[in-house]
């Protein structure tokens, strides 16, 4: 196997876009959400006052960017001509399906959260993987 590297343009544009999917997914499904979690709007916007920026956009955003290196090196790895939108789509499924899904999964069961949740958060989490692997794979290397 070899490194094909990977293209430093798409990590940021592949963290954004897939931020604002957050941002999209999170803005319509905020009740289910919230039910889910079993906390009120008031409450989360507690948390973050007093911040100009709420903590969790920041750890979000730096999570994103370090996915989506994570990402474009994984397809990198796949070796020279091969850092391709179908391949992005493929490796980002593999990456959700083997650790992400798996983790929120395992997670939620022990911590008690509802099924609600994790379906919720794994399908966001599916998003941000297919649209990063997408962008990757459509800037190549």
């Amino acid at each position: 196997m070899e490194f094909a590297g990977m293209n430093y343009y798409a990590i940021p544009v592949a963290a954004v876009a897939s931020f604002l999917f957050g941002g999209i997914w999170y803005g319509v499904l905020s009740k289910p959400w919230l039910d889910a979690v079993g906390k009120t709007e008031a409450e989360i916007k507690a948390a973050s006052e007093g911040y100009p920026i709420p903590p969790a956009f920041i750890v979000a955003i730096i999570s994103q960017l370090l996915m989506a290196w994570v990402l474009a090196g994984l397809i990198g790895h796949l070796g020279q001509n091969q850092v391709t939108i179908s391949n992005g789509l493929i490796s980002a499924a593999f990456v959700w399906v083997g650790f992400v899904v798996t983790t929120l999964a395992t997670n939620h069961g022990f911590q008690g959260q509802r099924l609600k949740l994790t379906i919720i958060d794994s399908a966001h989490w599916l998003g941000v993987l297919l649209i990063q692997g997408l962008v990757i794979g459509a800037f190549g290397v």
